[in-house]
């Protein structure tokens, strides 16, 4: 009951629910008012103009979300003025339903925020269908009050981001630590579950995307407004909080480890519980800070980190105690790294916890200006976009064609059948059909079976009580709880739009079974129509469309790698140029990620080579994780210098990486040529670790048990070097392997 309430309260305070609000009062306001005030003609367009507008509201910059609302509101304009003079006109009203099909939906060329702008739009299309009027008098007083109706949704979504400006920042903090504390957990599965990890590691691609889509949205809303606004203490805590989170996935992302290896060197799975329960305390951790984070509680006291990492530390010595030396030893060293990784993990859930204690001494982030603007990645909105994507390569303007043909088919279709709401239907299509055949699937199943959930609770309400009053107060509750769970959960906000259509057309026509039975009707019609189009309709397979993603997260890799050797040489001078290949790194591979679960969603018989493309990207993520490993080491230790033979295998895995690109592109690949013999390099870094093990054995023998700071963290160098860097000379080659048969097949 407790976690419940907890759930709820956390709903209530989110800015989910803080935007359904929003949109509920800017839809509600002109209505009451203007009823009150004798003028409730014109109040249905100007709600209707607020709602339609609404969609561009998305969390990001003021300045981009102020641009989406008004040039959305200039496009419903347009687009509702056009449908109102051509409806007289069958032939017209079908080329004006073909034009605005097909140019507003490739607006999503434009990104998240593009794709708003054009939902308002086909919105704007659709719905104009709903709307009676003949005079071009009636018309162009229709249009203007839309317009006054997505300005005063301006109005109000700048007077509740004043009311409260961080609640964006808050949740997407709140999300991203929830998102890494279950990445936490998965890994900690990752360690023992051996008959799992197929399973798991999908689990975990799924993971990364969405974080990484949170951080990215997190880097507009905390870098570019702070760029422009200046800092305050609310801003460097949020800052600090975000600074840590992405330090945290890097740190987990540096330990994919190599699970063959880990299952060869502790078959007795005892040795690895500490670590495991550890990952979890840490995940569990990161999820209540979460939740505090909503709620804005204090941070109780009871500390469960601190005895986890005890017991994770005192586990390396019940190994070797268990095992000995120097059989232990490699056994030793691999627990020594994942406890260094788990403690550094530790350090930044700590540095959270102080964060969120205590705002006004948060410490000061010092970050230039001209540094953080590197961090960013916004969307390009200039015309190129659009040219660029204009070709049957493009997916988006497969799609674009592929909606505009079954826009014309269900709108064609409703005019012979004489469907009394043909409108629902084209409001169906416009909600669940994407570029992508499985998402489309899933959400048609998911808006059919919350349109049946919510047409049954209107049914069962409507038996109830025949009470006008009762329908008023359910449609505005719907409405709100509608708009807070439509980016979350499709299925519940089909059931409450379901709720709230049902009790607005009650009010008006008395007859709500009939509403009810033409939602349900027409919903399943648009659905399937959505679903079949995506099928036949030049589909956009995944299989087909994975090189480009997979040429770009080669190159990535390629990057990152040798920003690491840099690194390598000058800690200091070279840590930002890292960092910003790690982003670029970390972003390719999540949408590396992002496209193999579109792959998973289609159809068995279009996952074309799925074992031979999984394959690839586990190689890829492989590599970004151990790449990041050597980074993470780097940067939290002191090491040695950098070595030739080191220089000579990053510079082999930079050609091979190189060469991998070259095989996807059909080119001929041009790649440095390297003099030193590799086998003996290779050898010779690996001889560096068992020189130092033997010294260490001698020490042993000679009584010095003890080993001191720098023996111990030379150790782990030589080895978390050498073996991590023959993994991803091997990985390397691997994946050249690979898409040599990938580019052969497809």
């Amino acid at each position: 009951m407790k976690e419940l309430l907890t759930s709820i309260e956390i709903f209530l305070k989110g800015s989910d629910f803080y935007r359904g609000i929003r949109l509920t009062f800017a839809v509600i306001t002109p209505l009451v008012v203007l009823n009150f005030l004798g003028y409730f003609e014109y109040a249905p367009a100007i709600a209707m103009g607020a709602f339609l507008n609404a969609p561009g509201d998305i969390p990001g910059s003021l300045k981009r979300k102020v641009n989406a609302i008004l040039i959305s509101t200039a496009l419903t304009m347009l687009i509702t003025a056009t449908i109102l003079f051509c409806k007289p006109y069958l032939l017209l009203v079908i080329v004006a339903l073909a034009v605005f099909s097909f140019f507003v939906s490739f607006i999503s060329v434009y990104g998240f925020r593009g794709s708003m702008v054009s939902f308002s739009g086909l919105l704007a299309m659709v719905l104009a269908f709903a709307v009676e009027k003949e005079t071009p008098v009636d018309i162009l007083s229709h249009v203007l009050l839309i317009g006054c109706g997505g300005l005063w949704y301006l109005l109000i979504s700048y007077l509740f981001r004043k009311l409260s400006p961080k609640k964006d920042e808050i949740q997407f903090l709140s999300d991203s630590l929830t998102l890494i504390g279950e990445y936490l957990i998965l890994r900690a599965r990752l360690l023992t579950k051996k008959s799992k990890r197929h399973e798991l590691i999908q689990k975990a691609f799924v993971l990364q995307s969405q974080i990484n889509e949170k951080h990215e949205t997190l880097r507009e809303l905390l870098l570019l407004e702070r760029k422009r606004s200046g800092r305050s203490h609310y801003d460097e805590k949020h800052l600090l909080i975000f600074i840590s989170s992405v330090n945290i996935f890097e740190l987990i992302e540096a330990k994919h480890l190599d699970y063959n290896e880990i299952d060869r060197l502790f078959s007795d799975r005892k040795h690895l519980k500490a670590f495991k329960d550890l990952n979890k305390v840490m995940g569990r951790h990161l999820m209540t800070l979460s939740e505090l984070l909503i709620q804005n509680d204090k941070i109780s006291d009871n500390d469960t980190l601190i005895p986890a990492l005890s017991k994770a530390k005192e586990a390396i010595s019940k190994y070797v105690e268990d095992i000995q030396l120097p059989k232990a030893r490699e056994g030793a060293l691999a627990l020594r790294n994942l406890y260094d990784y788990q403690e550094n993990i530790f350090d930044e859930i700590s540095a959270i916890r102080r964060v969120m204690a205590n705002v006004k001494d948060a410490s000061k982030v010092s970050l230039k200006r001209q540094n953080t603007s590197q961090f960013l990645t916004l969307q390009e909105y200039r015309l190129n976009v659009i040219i660029q994507n204009f070709s049957w390569n493009s997916t988006l303007f497969r799609h674009a064609l592929r909606f505009t043909v079954a826009i014309i088919f269900a709108f064609i279709l409703g005019t012979l059948l004489d469907i009394r709401n043909t409108y629902w239907i084209l409001l169906t299509i416009i909600v669940i059909m994407r570029p992508n055949y499985g998402l489309t699937k899933e959400r048609s199943k998911e808006r059919i079976i919350g349109t049946l959930i919510g047409a049954a609770i209107a049914i069962g309400i409507v038996l109830l009580t025949q009470n006008i009053i009762v329908y008023g107060v359910l449609a505005i509750i719907s409405l709100t709880l509608a708009f807070s769970l439509i980016q979350q959960n499709l299925r519940s906000a089909a059931a409450f739009i379901t709720i709230n259509i049902i009790f607005v057309y009650s009010l008006i026509n008395p007859d709500a079974f009939q509403v009810i039975q033409y939602r349900v009707i027409d919903t399943i019609i648009g659905a399937g129509i959505a679903v079949i189009a995506n099928y036949t309709l030049w589909p956009s397979w995944e299989a087909l469309n994975l090189k480009n993603v997979l040429v770009d997260a080669l190159n990535k890799n390629r990057t990152y790698l040798l920003a690491t050797q840099e690194l390598y040489y000058d800690k200091n001078k070279n840590e930002l140029p890292y960092k910003l290949a790690r982003k670029e790194a970390f972003l390719a591979i999540s949408n590396l990620n992002a496209a193999f679960q579109r792959l998973t969603q289609d159809p068995k018989s279009k996952q074309v080579e799925f074992q031979l493309i999984y394959d690839m990207v586990t190689l890829n993520q492989t590599m970004v994780s151990a790449i990041a490993s050597i980074g993470s080491f780097i940067i939290n230790h002191q090491t040695t210098p950098a070595s030739k033979e080191f220089d000579a295998i990053v510079r082999r895995i930079a050609n091979t990486l190189e060469a991998s690109c070259s095989i996807l592109k059909n080119v001929q690949a041009d790649c440095e040529t390297i003099t030193v013999d590799i086998e003996k390099a290779q050898e010779k870094l690996m001889e560096t670790y068992r020189s130092l093990s033997r010294m260490r054995d001698e020490n042993i023998q000679n009584g010095h048990t003890e080993i001191d700071t720098e023996t111990l963290h030379n150790l782990q160098e030589a080895y978390l070097i050498s073996n991590q860097l023959i993994w991803l000379k091997t990985l390397s080659e691997n994946l050249r392997k690979a898409t040599s048969k990938y580019q052969e097949v497809l």
